[in-house]
């Protein structure tokens, strides 16, 4: 309303000059037919030039602006400043950011019921914000349950753990610990919401192993109208496998009944292969190991194949002595990315690079240094080309065994600011894979290459089992059915 007035006041001031302008261009003029056909032109022109400053003002000041744009118009309009009770909440990639006055984070269930039933305005469900798409953002109104993240109950015989939709995967896991269970699968990373991973389809890795919505074997949500609803497979299936993977849209997830397993170790093998060995062994790959995952390098023949299964009970893990150590197999990365901040024009001084400050370049990770290279010309072909070269020696120098526990090993280290493109589609079945997964990621090699793309690396592949959630990608009838899951990365 304030905008407004200041427009119409502005418009206000400009006719009475106008006006005043006219006036003296009657008492002065001294040849009055001419000047009363001036008169008429002028007003005219006035009233178009005011129209058209209306309807701009009024475009810009109804019309939402991007976070960025709505800070710089408050500073040039110091009568419009931002309102200090506006939530800013960004995903957690910091690719999406919004701003909020109606942010809710509930303290229990009861809370969270009143708060959704007196709220005046459509509330999203927005949980850790992993998302790099920003699904979970909305400026009419969030609700986070961060505040609700206990573990409620353990079955240690049935295996089943109860609780709160706000604890993160990190927190379960670490709870669940010294019951001497843990969660069937995961996915790359553990910062998520429970309530969050399983409303958004996420899935781990393992063509036997179903996304990680099937662990799931009850639940409660709530609703505005309806208050809180208790579902399971057995209380009205049809609602629970349809709410199951359902983003937020039936009610806000409270409390989820997760199916366990006993904890266990793995052993993790990484070997560089080529698409022709990929060809002959795709089968073999994908049914005679509990997780498996490739890692394509565009603009190279390499693929990075990294597959992990329990520990043996009779031959104990496997006696391995690496050819690299870890400063080995890094060190021609660290090389390229000094060579790349000379050629830039952005040279550092004994070992530290110009924006890290006191950081040793020696200091960072493997996905760190890449991303510090892509930064430094994302769109130059053949800059990234030599990245994904030295990404392919990285990935060589790092063959290997690892072993450690399931929540260690199955952890990805996805690199910082990015934005994310995932596909899934049928695969065929475990025992007849259809191979249109390994003719997907040949043809989109090859339309990188053709249409020359600064693709950086690594294309990810994974696989899983179908899910009964109706909504769930990977959603099918049939058991047997595999889903391939394409991740492709981009720095933000």
């Amino acid at each position: 309303m304030l905008r407004t007035l200041v427009v119409k006041r502005s418009l206000g001031h400009h006719w009475h000059s106008h006006s005043q302008h006219l006036r003296l261009q009657r008492q002065f003029s001294s040849s009055p037919e001419p000047n009363s056909s001036v008169d008429a032109e002028t007003r005219k022109y006035a009233g178009y030039a005011a129209l058209l400053l209306f309807c701009g003002g009024a475009t810009y000041y109804t019309f939402p602006l991007p976070d960025d744009a709505k800070h710089k118009k408050a500073q040039i309009f110091r009568y419009a400043p931002l309102p200090e009770d506006l939530h800013t909440v960004s995903n957690w990639s910091g690719t999406h950011e919004v701003q909020t006055r109606n942010f809710l984070q509930p303290e229990n269930a009861e809370q969270l019921e009143r708060e959704l039933r007196e709220a005046r305005s459509r509330i999203r469900p927005v949980g850790s914000g992993l998302s790099p798409n920003g699904i979970g953002l909305s400026r009419t109104g969030m609700v986070n349950l961060a505040l609700m993240d206990g573990i409620l109950e353990v079955d240690k015989q049935r295996k089943t753990v109860r609780v709160q939709a706000g604890i993160r995967v990190q927190q379960l896991v670490d709870g669940l610990k010294d019951h001497g269970l843990t969660l069937q699968n995961f996915a790359s990373i553990r910062e998520q919401q429970i309530g969050g991973i399983i409303q958004v389809g996420a899935h781990g890795t393992g063509a036997r192993l179903p996304p990680i919505d099937e662990q799931v074997i009850a639940m409660k949500l709530v609703t505005p109208a309806k208050g809180t609803i208790e579902i399971s497979k057995d209380k009205d299936p049809e609602l629970f496998y349809l709410a199951r993977c359902g983003l937020g849209g039936l009610g806000v997830v409270a409390e989820v009944t997760l199916q366990c397993v006993d904890r266990q170790e793995l052993v993790e093998h990484t070997v560089v292969s080529t698409m022709n060995e990929i060809k002959k062994n795709h089968k073999k790959l994908l049914s005679e190991n509990k997780h498996v995952k490739y890692l394509y390098i565009p603009y190279t023949d390499s693929v990075v194949v990294v597959r992990c299964n329990p520990v043996s009970k009779w031959k104990g893990p496997p006696k391995f002595k690496p050819q690299y150590t870890k400063d080995e197999a890094i060190q021609h990365v660290r090389d390229l990315y000094q060579e790349s901040l000379k050629k830039y024009g952005a040279e550092g001084s004994k070992g530290k690079s110009a924006e890290d400050g006191e950081q040793n370049i020696d200091e960072l990770s493997f996905t760190e240094l890449r991303d510090k290279l892509i930064a430094l010309d994302p769109l130059d072909k053949k800059h990234i080309i030599n990245i994904n070269k030295a990404e392919a020696e990285f990935w060589r120098k790092s063959e290997g065994y690892r072993v450690g526990w399931s929540d260690e090993i199955l952890g990805f280290d996805c690199g910082g600011q990015q934005w994310v493109s995932e596909t899934c589609f049928p695969a065929g079945k475990l025992a007849n894979p259809s191979m249109k997964d390994l003719e997907y990621i040949e043809e989109l090699k090859q339309l990188i290459e053709k249409e020359e793309i600064p693709a950086p690396a690594p294309i990810e592949q994974r696989w899983t089992a179908s899910s009964r959630s109706s909504l769930s990608p990977a959603s099918s009838p049939s058991e047997d059915d595999i889903f391939s899951w394409v991740i492709k990365r981009f720095p933000g």
